[in-house]
């Protein structure tokens, strides 16, 4: 068991009296040291009752108590519930968004089933791509599937079903639904009824052929949105595997056949276009034109690959695009190349505004990590409220150098829990693990930094008390990833668990830290005792 370090044996000394703390003295070091202003005697007399004080201690705290809250649940180093505001323009906010949410492995061959939707919906996701096909073995039916490989489709209206009954499990906040869309019009007229028959009074109507501006998501909780682009005229011709990721060639020129339409959209069916809520743009034209050609009063979506994104940038268009998200929605996507399913960076996206960083869920990585650390922030709900000098400041340049605006200070204590969560033997046969921590930083370019802990030997309750400096210049973007692993000289260090943190949202003192397998999932019982601060 987990013996307090020296800094929580004075702390304790410091806030008690007679070596014993009162509800009152737990308060005062919550409200002091912890720097919770907003907490009342009510929540420490909950916290008193989780720990069974009343009954096992006549009503007082001792050092072995006072330990174990700080290591239990009702110590997080982040805020329990939504705590942003909600009530501004969908464009506000980074929204947690899929991408091919259907497929269960890779890109190309690997099945489509609603499971990998339940997933991610049950895990906080808001954003789902459905790929929209005729059914070439059933006449007048409509399949989802990644066009142009070999991955298996699923029936359109199972997955609809799948996201109506899960797509508030993890959050009340709305669901955009994005359609891929390669039907003919009288496919389009059965997937209108399909979706209405499905979703009924969840599904939003805007009552207008284009909004000048999104509604809030306070106000469209519950609700479910259709986007997609204007109709495009079927083709029969077998379809590019890099379906989203149109060419550009040296001149900036994009290759726009799959984005602009070969009908008019006054002749596709009616009920379809009524569908739509968020209305996605068509990329025409040279590259540089995409962000100055804005129809203003008119609130719509932009798609780009995670390449065309990267050449704007690399073009000096950073704060045209930043302006351009200020109204309208610009969703970012993986590259068709990456048929792994594999991710990419996300900070280019989110720096520069892009409110739907669609990733792939169906692994794990370094970046999926990242995108799971993010929407962690705001209680989980999926909606995270940009930076105000991305929706504020119509100049604001991400390229630019910028100053230091404060310093985080993180301190390893101890960890504990592996015992119960790995098999003895997991780490070494023979002896106990030898854990270290990695500690790290994960933003813009500047504030990125990679430090860790000496290792412990044989110890399944390792202790460091080692403190790291942080000096952060964009903090608001910033989020600290931790991972430990069991050093290994001969062989690669095996993972021990991990953990992904907005720093914006980190509660200052000490707290529990959770950790979580390489896919997300949180450990039942392993967790280190970290220190925050801010300078």
């Amino acid at each position: 068991m987990a013996k307090p370090p020296q800094d929580i044996k004075q702390l304790f000394q410091e806030y008690s009296e007679n070596d014993t703390m009162t509800i009152d003295d737990l308060l005062r070091f919550m409200i002091e040291f912890q720097k919770e202003e907003n907490v009342t005697i009510h929540d420490v007399q909950d916290i008193f009752k989780h720990l069974n004080i009343f009954q096992s201690r006549k009503g007082l705290l001792h050092l072995d108590d006072f330990f174990r809250y700080l290591l239990c649940d009702l110590n997080p180093p982040l805020p329990f519930k939504v705590h942003q505001d909600m009530e501004a323009p969908l464009s506000h906010y980074f929204l947690y968004t899929g991408h091919n949410s259907y497929l269960t492995g890779n890109q190309l061959s690997s099945k489509s089933c609603v499971n990998p939707i339940i997933k991610a919906l049950r895990q906080g996701v808001r954003v789902i791509e459905l790929d929209l096909w005729p059914n070439s073995k059933k006449k007048n039916d409509v399949k989802v599937c990644h066009g142009g490989t070999l991955t298996s489709p699923v029936d359109l209206v199972k997955c609809l079903l799948a996201i109506k009954d899960n797509a508030f499990f993890a959050s009340e906040y709305p669901v955009v639904i994005t359609f891929e869309d390669h039907l003919t019009p009288n496919l389009q007229a059965q997937v209108a009824q399909m979706v209405m028959n499905v979703f009924r009074e969840m599904l939003y109507h805007p009552g207008t052929d284009c909004l000048e501006k999104f509604p809030s998501p306070e106000s469209l909780k519950k609700r479910v949105l259709i986007s997609t682009k204007p109709p495009v005229k079927f083709q029969n011709s077998k379809p590019s595997q890099n379906k989203e990721d149109p060419k550009t060639d040296q001149q900036g020129q994009v290759d726009d056949e799959e984005f602009i339409e070969e009908v008019d959209e006054e002749k596709s069916a009616p009920e379809y276009r009524n569908l739509i809520a968020i209305h996605a743009m068509k990329l025409k034209g040279r590259l540089e034109n995409i962000f100055q050609d804005i129809v203003q009063n008119k609130a719509k979506r932009l798609s780009m690959s995670e390449q065309q994104l990267e050449n704007a940038v690399t073009k000096n268009h950073g704060t045209d695009i930043v302006r351009f998200t200020q109204q309208n929605l610009l969703r970012v996507y993986p590259k068709g190349m990456r048929i792994d399913s594999s991710n990419y960076n996300p900070f280019v996206g989110w720096e520069h505004g892009a409110q739907m960083v669609a990733f792939n869920m169906q692994g794990t990585g370094k970046y999926l990590g990242i995108m799971q650390g993010m929407f962690r922030g705001n209680g989980g709900c999926g909606y995270v409220k940009k930076p105000d000098f991305l929706h504020n400041d119509d100049q604001y340049n991400p390229c630019k150098p910028k100053q230091v605006k404060t310093t985080l200070k993180v301190k390893i204590y101890l960890g504990e829990g592996w015992n119960w969560d790995f098999r003895r033997t997991h780490f070494d046969r023979f002896s106990p693990p030898d854990f270290f921590v990695k500690v790290r930083i994960a933003g813009v370019e500047a504030d990125k930094r990679k430090m860790r802990t000496t290792v412990v030997k044989d110890q399944w309750i390792p202790e460091w008390n080692q403190m790291f400096e942080f000096p952060l210049t964009v903090p608001e973007l910033a989020l600290l990833r931790i991972s430990v692993y069991d050093f290994d000289d001969i062989r690669k260090h095996d993972f021990a668990g991990q953990t992904c943190l907005p720093v914006s949202e980190l509660r200052r003192g000490i707290r529990a830290v959770p950790l979580h397998n390489r896919y997300g999932h949180q450990y039942k019982h392993t967790r280190l005792l970290v220190g925050f601060e801010f300078d």
